[in-house]
């Protein structure tokens, strides 16, 4: 601020305006840019939560079904609240005669070759 001859303040000069003006507009603009980006972080952590639910669910059938379940390869819809997801559920052999080693992939169905995640379990034969 300037004063002028008598003592009084003056107002700003446009240069100072435009200056704070310019400083404001900035600090919004990534102000925006962080809200952005939390709201894309935001919708791949609840993807991912959901995928999640669907492969524990599937994981749980199993060992609530208490079934040794057969070795091989196969694909289901498990769709979870409003998304279409895809499950690819892998029964391989283990070392081990005993246990089977289930594998469940879940993709997202608009793009398959996505895995969202994969969870692992062993199950164990009943006698």
């Amino acid at each position: 601020m300037k004063r002028s001859a008598n003592g009084k303040q003056a107002g700003f000069t446009l240069l100072e305006v435009l200056v704070a003006l310019f400083i404001v507009g900035t600090a919004l603009v990534a102000a925006l840019q962080a809200i952005g980006s939390l709201t894309r972080n935001s919708e791949g952590l609840r993807t991912t939560m959901m995928a999640t639910w669907s492969a524990e669910n599937r994981l749980v059938q199993i060992r609530l079904g208490k079934v040794f379940p057969s070795v091989g390869k196969t694909s289901f819809a498990c769709p979870q609240g409003d998304l279409q997801l895809q499950c690819e559920e892998e029964v391989i052999i283990s070392p081990n005669p005993l246990l089977r080693r289930v594998e469940v992939s879940v993709y997202d169905a608009a793009r398959p070759q996505r895995r969202i995640i994969k969870l692992v379990q062993l199950v164990l034969k009943e006698r």
